[in-house]
């Protein structure tokens, strides 16, 4: 009986184990621990939620721009991993976790635009992690670590996960990843090279969702009090090459938010450099009784931006959480990883302002008028035969090749071994909705709503735009009005109006979070568009690159 009592009382109110044992089933496609205000919004919805507009039954063109917008391939319904099966109702969830808290809603669902604010504190890691964490003891009479120096760099393995679980197979991997990311950090010999070990724990992360939250927190614990700089960063590249792939659960991404955040200053980097050196010497002061003093571990600062890394990270974060995982069947593979390894220095054209993109490739073109991946891709449609594809520009690619095309393309290579012409008709369709800025600005939305009916108020705000922004604009009016040829609508099924639909919510973007707003002014932007299609003069984009 006493021992009965003892294991009752080792209960929290949560209802796990403190060893980690079995956790009150939820209802959800993964059965994983949820926290307390997720469990309310659980028990108020009764089901996973894509969001407000398909709850309102909106037309499939409303949903196209809210929904299915944030996924990587712009697919009505994209085929997911079975991995993947949470990753539609993160947004969603993500939204009402924060009404509930009663925190600072984030960016609207519809179309991110990322905005800093103050997310949680340290405390609240530490509350996060006394609620969701095993008890881990060390010692030969077992005594307890502590919150404090669970979260806190360590260069021994851990023998049970971070965080409370039942799935065996969960416990099991989650050893072996802090294993592999002491490797890539420098703090554990490595039999493989760095970028093979990240793909193990990108693949690991990517294929099971319940390994997500223990992967950031590990990554969290070993940047965390780390007084080897290479090391430091190399855990914080990590991390950025983790997010690119996956994001955290909806429970713990305000957390990983938090971390991050507070990381994003650059006064820090010289307060981590000091704290850095004070640990070294409280180190070498613990050694300075044995009989041979060994020499002290120190490395050259100069170089070890961490805000660097935090700024890409949060940016990546906060982009993740509305577009959930990599989508696909394909697991990651070395290229992928290179190319986010390399991204958090070289920024990629896909998600940058078209000023950027224009000056990324200065150095290649510097004659260009229009960006490369744009004019590239559209050729690439083309010489397809894309003007004599049934449904160009409405029936998506396959998910893997326009992931692998995105990836070539990224790296300056000229697309190669191409068959499907909707493949770069989605990269492109991609390309233009990830502009940090929508093509058509935001201070001419309004103008081309009120100008909707009217071609001449239509053409007249197109060159009111700024100079790069007309140029692509144009580019894309004189693209689109090859494919209104009677010919070749007769074959692809893709009228004025068609092309207007698909293609007006990659231009304008509302910034409204009312969807009776949203919903009336879907239908003006594809007028609008359409408007330019049949009447904007683009003679003068003839030979213009």
């Amino acid at each position: 009986m006493k021992q009965r009592a003892s294991w009752d009382s080792q209960q929290d109110g949560s209802g796990y184990e403190s060893d980690g044992a079995v956790p009150l089933p939820m209802p959800g496609p993964v059965v994983r621990a949820f926290s307390e205000d997720e469990a309310l919004a659980q028990q108020e919805s009764k089901h996973w939620q894509r969001g407000a507009l398909e709850r309102l039954a909106f037309p499939q063109i409303l949903l196209e721009k809210s929904v299915s917008v944030q996924t990587n391939l712009a697919s009505p319904e994209p085929y997911l991993h079975p991995s993947q099966s949470e990753d539609l109702g993160t947004c969603a969830q993500f939204e009402s976790s924060r009404q509930t808290r009663s925190v600072m809603p984030s960016a609207s669902c519809v179309f991110p635009t990322f905005t800093l604010r103050k997310p949680s504190s340290e405390t609240d890691i530490e509350n996060w992690a006394s609620r969701h964490f095993n008890k881990h003891t060390q010692g030969l009479f077992r005594r307890r670590v502590s919150i404090a120096n669970m979260l806190a760099w360590s260069s021994e393995p851990i023998k049970k996960p971070m965080i409370v679980t039942s799935d065996r197979h969960v416990k099991k991997e989650a050893c072996e990843i802090f294993k592999l990311i002491q490797m890539y950090m420098g703090d554990r010999r490595a039999k493989a090279d760095p970028l093979h070990v990240a793909l193990e724990i990108a693949t690991k992360g990517w294929s099971v969702q319940g390994l997500r939250d223990e992967l950031y927190i590990q990554l969290c614990r070993q940047t965390t009090e780390n007084f080897r700089l290479e090391s430091l960063a190399r855990g914080w590249e990590l991390m950025a090459i983790c997010l690119a792939f996956f994001p955290p659960t909806p429970k713990f991404h305000s957390y990983l938010e938090g971390y991050i955040y507070r990381h994003m200053d650059p006064v820090n980097d010289t307060k981590v450099t000091q704290h850095m050196r004070e640990l070294l010497e409280r180190n070498s002061k613990k050694t300075c009784k044995l009989r041979k003093k060994p020499k002290p571990y120190v490395e050259d600062p100069d170089g070890v931006a961490i805000s660097t890394y935090a700024k890409y990270c949060y940016h990546k974060l906060q982009k993740a959480a509305l577009t959930g995982a990599k989508k696909g069947l394909r697991k990651p593979n070395v290229e992928e990883i290179r190319h986010a390894k390399n991204a958090v220095f070289s920024p990629s054209m896909f998600g940058s302002a078209l000023q950027e993109v224009m000056s990324m490739q200065k150095e290649r073109y510097p004659e260009r008028q229009l960006p490369w991946v744009q004019t590239r891709l559209s050729e690439e449609v083309l010489a397809l035969n894309g003007d004599q594809t049934e449904g160009i520009f409405r029936v998506p690619g396959d998910i893997d090749e326009v992931n692998a095309l995105k990836l070539q393309v990224d790296q300056w290579k000229v697309p190669t071994g191409l068959e499907d012409p909707h493949v770069p008709a989605s990269l492109l369709k991609l390309w233009y909705r990830e502009l940090e800025e929508p093509l058509i600005p935001h201070e001419f939305y309004e103008q081309c709503i009120a100008h909707y009916e009217s071609p001449e108020a239509a053409v007249a705000v197109v060159h009111a735009l700024p100079r790069i922004n007309r140029l692509v604009l144009c580019y894309l009016i004189r693209f689109l009005q090859v494919f209104v040829q009677p010919a070749n609508v007769a074959i692809t099924k893709m009228d004025v109006s068609n092309l207007a639909m698909v293609m007006a919510p990659n231009c304008l973007r509302c910034r409204s979070d009312d969807p009776r707003v949203i919903f009336e002014n879907t239908r003006k932007e594809m007028s609008f568009l359409r408007v330019l299609i049949q009447h904007l003069d683009t003679s003068f984009m003839e030979g213009v690159l």
